[in-house]
């Protein structure tokens, strides 16, 4: 049986031309069970979002997760670009942009981890 982030990733590319796709399971960032599969961040990079809003790619990707949101998904961060924007945002090499994206979201996670063992 497939995990979640696993299904998350099919649905997904069987759904979209994604160039891009990269899907986190960021449960253990939160006040779950351990293994509960229930927090997800996807970035998300295909033509078919070119001219789209905002909301409209979130309407669509929910859709696409429909299911998975009726399984037990309680949250889905959702970063979705079209490749002029990833380009514009992250430069010209999808490596290179991945590995910026990434270490962007660790050191926002590092605040957040530092910042709620301040609190605490």
């Amino acid at each position: 049986m497939m995990k979640r982030g696993e299904r998350i990733e099919v649905a997904l590319s069987e759904a979209l031309a994604l160039t891009h796709l990269e899907v986190l399971d960021e449960s253990s960032g939160h006040n779950v069970p351990e293994g509960a599969e229930s927090h997800f961040k996807v970035v998300a990079v295909s033509e078919s979002f070119v001219g789209q809003s905002r909301i409209n790619r979130h309407r669509l990707l929910n859709e696409i997760l429909q299911s998975e949101f009726d399984g037990g998904m309680h949250a889905l961060a959702l970063h979705i670009y079209d490749p002029q924007q990833w380009l514009d945002k992250f430069g010209p090499s999808p490596h290179v942009a991945t590995l910026r994206w990434r270490r962007k979201q660790q050191r926002k996670t590092a605040i957040t981890s530092r910042a709620s063992i301040t609190r605490n």
